[in-house]
């Protein structure tokens, strides 16, 4: 298993010490936990779930273990066949690659209204939240940067005030987070697209809305295209 799951040595080590599940602890904490792994890269798609290294890694029964795999094969994020067990679900390129189309759109319509419309409050979360991601890029901390990074991003298309866009922004950026934690998973990309956020907050500060419809837009289009890279590399089922 540890060949197909793209579990990074060092923080995955620490998640093992400080992330196990108590034996006392329900099955839904074992499927947040292993959601978490899937939509962030640690597992990848197509490969096998190996249920005695997963009950070794939790310190649990196979019980849990197949109550947990039950719920997230019902979310459609692992499948189960008779005689070939469970694995991960496979993602599906073409429906990602149109997902980042609408996304490319929405973020120049965010550029559009952000310089008008974001206050000085939003914008000093975003700035916070921000510093929080250069700390975690500069110690290595890959997962958390990631997490930061989804943030910062709904935060910037919540900055604009309208609730269809937001909303429209959220559901779309659930459909891809998995895809986009399997790129962040093996990406070279991080000081470039830290540079580009810098960017952006700059041109927040400046109210330069040509600047801020170019920067979203472009950024949207360098994480699509490092993404879809990442996904047609992967092995096929």
């Amino acid at each position: 298993m540890r060949s197909t799951m793209l579990i990074a040595t060092e923080e995955k080590t620490k998640a093992r010490a400080g992330g196990r599940v108590r034996r006392s602890g329900l099955y839904t904490g074992i499927a947040d936990r292993l959601r978490e792994m899937i939509q962030e890269g640690e597992l990848a798609p197509g490969s096998r779930i190996m249920e005695k290294e997963l009950c070794e890694y939790f310190d649990i029964s196979k019980t849990p273990l197949r109550e947990a795999l039950k719920v997230l094969v019902a979310e459609g994020l692992i499948t189960h066949r008779q005689h070939l067990g469970y694995h991960i679900a496979a993602i599906d390129i073409d429906e990602i690659e149109s997902i980042f189309e609408v996304l490319h759109g929405l973020e120049d319509i965010a550029g559009s209204y952000l310089s008008t419309r974001v206050d000085q409050d939003a914008l000093s979360a975003i700035e916070r939240k921000h510093q929080a991601m250069v700390l975690h890029h500069a110690s290595g901390k890959r997962a958390a940067y990631f997490r930061l990074n989804q943030e910062i991003h709904q935060m910037i298309i919540d900055a604009v005030r309208n609730p269809t866009l937001s909303a429209i922004y959220t559901g779309l950026m659930t459909k891809i987070h998995r895809a986009r934690g399997i790129a962040n998973a093996d990406s070279f990309r991080w000081k470039e697209s830290l540079a580009e956020h810098e960017a952006l907050i700059e041109a927040m500060r400046a109210s330069d809305q040509e600047a801020l419809r170019r920067l979203l837009r472009e950024h949207s289009e360098h994480t699509a295209q490092e993404v879809m890279k990442a996904l047609r590399q992967l092995p096929r089922a």
